[in-house]
């Protein structure tokens, strides 16, 4: 796989959905990204999946990274393939770590319409990072039992000293 197509595909971006619509990007990267709003995540998606140009027909994973308390935000990467074209592409959304007034936890779209493997991926970051993704099918812990308290790669993150009667920590 390789990087190459990356400015003719955030050229078809901007020019389907606006200049304004590509946040930032990193050409010059390793791994070369875009920075996009949520809001604009699963129109742009569904033109990179649907359009015969790109046609990422695989959402290989998705990457969940908490920023700390001090910088109040979250990310979260999508790695995009396609496959017949052997081409990768990222795309990284920044929000807020604290949810706003009407949500409990941080809050973003689910890419599951587009991508089937988005359900697993979504589920596990809700499950260690507390990221929520509306219109999720199933979003319920994958990795932790139901009862867990807490999302264990948050920095903030507090162990608990048993679960159940079993000692957590050694």
């Amino acid at each position: 796989m390789n990087f190459s197509a990356f400015e003719n595909i955030s050229s078809a971006i901007e020019a389907k959905f606006g200049s304004e619509s590509i946040l930032d990007k990193k050409s010059e990267a390793i791994q070369p990204y875009i920075v996009i709003d949520k809001n604009r995540l699963v129109e742009i998606c569904e033109f990179l999946h649907a359009d015969e140009r790109f046609y990422f027909d695989l959402l290989n994973c998705i990457t969940a990274i908490d920023n700390g308390p001090e910088n109040n935000s979250m990310e979260v990467w999508y790695h995009l393939t396609s496959i017949p074209f052997e081409k990768s592409f990222i795309i990284r959304v920044i929000l807020d770590r604290t949810p706003k007034e009407n949500e409990e936890l941080p809050t973003m779209p689910s890419l599951n319409s587009i991508w089937r493997t988005a359900d697993w991926h979504e589920r596990e970051a809700f499950d260690l990072f507390g990221i929520n993704f509306s219109d999720h099918p199933d979003l319920r812990r994958i990795l932790l039992p139901a009862d867990w308290v807490g999302y264990p790669l948050r920095q903030d993150y507090q162990e608990m000293e048993t679960y159940h009667g079993i000692k957590v920590k050694y």
